[in-house]
């Protein structure tokens, strides 16, 4: 790339890196994806699960879902912001080296707060009750408490309408310590266990090397972005982010990208090959990591995108997507029941009779994936977000 880099260089450069714009072959391991992409957001794990097949030619859920509990090259952990993503295996230690050295901020007040020394208690309980166990939230509360005390099981912390025991609050830290992980359900209940488990050989990268490389992923993903950028995906404060982009500059290279500074990786600096995104049209499930981590919001979601795809405070992800061209030209629902999915569409432009066929393809590929059978129906989406 020049010292001048165009949205739609940048758009196409990462629409290719995210196998977007062609999946990725048959034998790539899903694993491989969510390193390119900086981790596949989990909350809602079908998304995840959607967000990573769709990139790989012929892949479906069961494909994923097998690299995260039968191979365990997929880790289902706490990523990015502190929410629940699908992370690498190999990657793992630099993930959680990294996430480790951001500064830590409690919103709960004296009194509701671990001090520093509890949340290491906790944490150290934590790596002891789930060494070689996979418990529900339920059993290892019990377990925390029997552990370091009562005092961990006070019902003190203020979450989702109810109080939650004081202890939860060091559940991402464990995390980040590598120490807690998503484990298979038990039924419909959530399991917490060790990534160590299935990773013997797991050892926490240094603070700095970790920083460093995950600046440059990120910017291989999502460049060219500024540090604010990078401080708004990862969860970090933004005079922390620009103090790392300082530290680490001589990795860097700043270029003019339409028409404002922003960084590249320094060996990250080739123009993409020649390839356009017109024509292209895509689903986007929830918080997809390419709507997700892309800058400058207002190109990647031009007009009336704005108002109907990002939430009043501007987050993306709320909101499946609909991509005509690489950008955001409408929003998606689906509803299962049983072997049939209905899909909704709302485009917010007329599309051309070859984008229709281009959408339909996305519909039954859809399907292919969630292993159902899907109806396309072009209406307004009144499902709101996480409907």
């Amino acid at each position: 790339m020049t010292d001048e880099v165009s949205w739609s260089t940048a758009n196409v450069r990462r629409l290719q890196r995210h196998a977007l714009l062609a999946p990725a072959a048959p034998s790539t391991d899903p694993a491989e994806i969510a390193a390119v992409i900086c981790g596949a957001h989990a909350q809602v794990l079908s998304a995840a699960e959607l967000s990573i097949a769709l990139r790989i030619q012929g892949a479906n859920r069961a494909t994923v879902q097998h690299a995260l509990w039968d191979d365990h090259s997929l880790i289902k952990t706490h990523g990015p912001r502190g929410t629940v993503h699908l992370l690498a295996a190999d990657d793992l230690p630099v993930w959680l080296a990294a996430l480790s050295a951001i500064p830590a901020h409690s919103p709960f007040p004296n009194g509701v707060r671990l001090t520093q020394q509890q949340a290491e208690e906790i944490v150290v309980a934590i790596g002891q009750a789930l060494q070689d166990a996979e418990l529900t939230i339920d059993e290892l509360d019990q377990a925390i408490i029997d552990l370091v005390g009562e005092w961990a099981g006070d019902r003190v912390m203020p979450a989702f309408q109810d109080l939650w025991p004081r202890w939860r609050q060091a559940v991402v830290m464990a995390s980040y310590r590598g120490v807690l992980c998503f484990g298979p359900n038990k039924g419909r209940r959530v399991t917490y266990t060790s990534p160590r488990r299935w990773l013997p050989e797991f050892k926490l990268a240094s603070e700095e090397k970790a920083v460093a490389a995950l600046i440059t992923r990120y910017l291989y993903a999502y460049g060219p972005a500024t540090p604010q950028h990078f401080a708004q995906w990862i969860g970090a404060p933004p005079t922390w982010a620009t103090e790392q982009f300082d530290r680490h500059s001589r990795k860097l290279t700043k270029i003019n990208f339409d028409g404002a500074p922003a960084w590249l990786a320094r060996e990250d600096t080739t123009p993409p090959p020649e390839e356009r995104a017109k024509g292209s049209v895509l689903l986007l499930p929830y918080f997809d990591a390419y709507a997700v981590g892309s800058h400058p919001r207002s190109r990647l979601f031009p007009g009336q995108a704005a108002t109907r795809a990002l939430s009043p405070s501007g987050q993306a992800g709320n909101y499946p997507v609909l991509l005509v061209d690489g950008v955001v030209a409408g929003v998606w629902h689906q509803r299962r029941s049983g072997r049939r999915i209905e899909v909704t569409v709302e485009p917010l432009t007329r599309l051309t009779a070859d984008q229709r066929r281009n959408l339909e393809n996305q519909v039954e590929r859809l399907g292919d994936i969630l292993e159902a059978t899907p109806r396309l129906t072009l209406g307004t989406v009144t499902a709101g977000a996480h409907a």
